[in-house]
């Protein structure tokens, strides 16, 4: 960004407190980046996770949990279930939120996922979205080519998951 979004004013950097900003040199504005909020669902059945195979970059081919970012007109909520449904054919039930992730290493930029417990309440299993394929595994089996670090985070949180449910 070069040019204040309200003036057209030239951006300069300025350390606002302990942060580096861009700041407009004619009328003030601080420009902030800020992070995009995504948000997805962990959805369990007979002891296996749902993930997608993504068919899109970055990482094509790569597994992730169902997931997206939230339009502007939607929450969180509706979201997950929006997403799920485009990348599964699965309705959700939306549950508490699992976990929330900081998005560090997408190409795209950094962001904030916010993961559902979700459970089946309609649909047939069927990649559709940006998703070309559609799998479930068990917690012993997940594939090594997981998309993104937060992924791979909530997974392993899963999986512990379900170690203090057995009383392991």
């Amino acid at each position: 960004m070069r040019y204040c979004p309200h003036c057209a004013g030239d951006l300069v950097e300025k350390v606002l407190g302990d942060q580096s900003r861009l700041v407009c040199s004619r009328c003030g504005y601080v420009f902030y980046i800020n992070p995009k909020v995504a948000a997805g669902v962990l959805v369990e059945q007979d002891g296996h996770i749902l993930l997608v195979r993504r068919d899109i970059p970055p990482r094509r081919s790569s597994w992730n949990l169902p997931s997206g970012h939230i339009e502007y007109d939607e929450s969180a909520q509706e979201t997950a279930v929006r997403e799920c449904k485009e990348e599964t054919g699965l309705e959700v039930e939306l549950g508490d939120v699992f976990n929330v992730y900081a998005i560090r290493d997408d190409p795209r930029g950094n962001g904030i996922l916010i993961i559902f417990r979700a459970k089946i309440c309609g649909g047939l299993p069927r990649p559709g979205g940006d998703a070309q394929e559609v799998a479930f595994f068990p917690a012993t089996a997940l594939p090594e080519d997981i998309a993104f670090d937060h992924h791979r985070h909530a997974l392993r949180e899963w999986r512990a998951s379900l170690g203090d449910q057995h009383g392991r």
